[in-house]
């Protein structure tokens, strides 16, 4: 058995957070770096709030004159209404850019040079399907559909542009270019989730989705399933495998040839 490749990923990172090899990767970092920072902030003063108001109510019961019952009074009236009023800011920064972030990787589609590879969900499996040099995905049958064979995916040999699809457990991409994932699923709703790329999509069955995105770092990175789908959903395990391009190139030959020897599907 071949050892797993040495991942090159930057170790000086956040501990809380895995590593980042992907271009969106800082953005979705400093997001949730500030969203950790505004809850503590928010759990620590509101338990300090809560211990001001248990001080108060004890002093509450030693007479004070009138005069200073109200400036003490009108002190805290103003604190509130500042207070609300940089909740409401932080919220509605945190919104918008929240909004900006979602909508830069999910509604904005991807370039027209993007790479397109095709994942599959199956109880407990991940598949890659890569279109061949044409880059053009041939039709699928369900009833084609044999692991045993060689075509988990339902591969119609009739169809001259499936020619060259070639199918993978492992995700193998090459630094530095986009990505375009198709997204679909054989029998129930999968997560596919990358945490070193920041990425989570659920496969639903009977729909084709789409998601983008451009690793930067090489490495080896593990997907997961962030859906429970069945009992092996523990097992629903694969690795994406970010190289240099011409590695990704000589990848992309040798399957070819072993493609080829196979005659095809």
């Amino acid at each position: 058995m071949m050892p797993a490749p040495v991942t090159l990923i930057d170790t000086a990172r956040v501990a809380y957070m895995p590593p980042d090899g992907v271009l969106h990767g800082p953005a979705i970092d400093a997001l949730m770096r500030w969203n950790l920072i505004a809850l503590l902030v928010c759990f620590a003063a509101a338990h300090l709030w809560l211990i001001a108001a248990v001080l108060r109510r004890r002093k509450a019961a030693i007479p004070t004159p009138q005069s200073e019952s109200q400036d003490a009074d009108r002190l805290p009236k103003i604190f509130r209404w500042v207070l609300l009023g940089a909740l409401c800011a932080m919220y509605v920064l945190m919104a918008i850019t929240a909004q900006r972030l979602w909508a830069a990787n999910r509604f904005e589609g991807p370039s027209l040079e993007a790479m397109q590879v095709e994942v599959v969900g199956q109880q407990f499996q991940w598949y890659f399907r890569y279109p061949g040099r044409d880059a053009v995905f041939g039709a699928t049958q369900a009833e084609f559909a044999n692991a045993a064979a060689g075509n988990p995916l339902g591969i119609d040999a009739r169809d001259a542009q499936g020619a060259d699809d070639m199918v993978s457990s492992v995700l193998v991409l090459p630094a530095g270019r986009e990505v375009d994932l198709r997204l679909r699923s054989l029998d129930v709703i999968h997560g596919f989730f990358i945490p070193g790329m920041r990425l989570k999509q659920n496969a639903v069955p009977g729909l084709l989705l789409h998601v983008h995105f451009t690793p930067e770092v090489p490495g080896t990175y593990p997907i997961l399933c962030s859906q429970v789908c069945g009992l092996g959903h523990a097992r629903m395990e694969a690795q994406l495998r970010v190289v240099s391009p011409p590695e990704y190139e000589a990848w992309m030959v040798a399957h070819e040839r072993a493609h080829v020897n196979r005659g095809g599907q």
